[in-house]
């Protein structure tokens, strides 16, 4: 289910969602703002479930801060 919001943003992101969508790397400026609130709510969620682990774990060591690292391509 989709629902309508009002936001305010400043005035360069919005002409960067414009700017995604008249490159056609999106279909709307709507979509554009969407998929970027998707993405934050993923990262926190993530955020939240690594927070999880070190309070159980404790933060990783440096050869699993590297092997991360290279997994993900950072």
């Amino acid at each position: 289910m989709r629902r309508r919001v009002t936001v305010t943003v400043e005035e360069g992101v919005v002409r960067a969602a414009e700017a995604a969508v008249a490159a056609g790397r999106s279909p709307s400026v709507s979509e554009w703002v969407a998929r970027a609130m998707a993405d934050r709510a993923k990262r926190e969620r993530l955020a939240d479930v690594l927070a999880g682990i070190r309070a159980e774990l404790g933060p990783a060591t440096d050869e699993e801060t590297a092997w991360a690292r290279s997994v993900l391509g950072l």
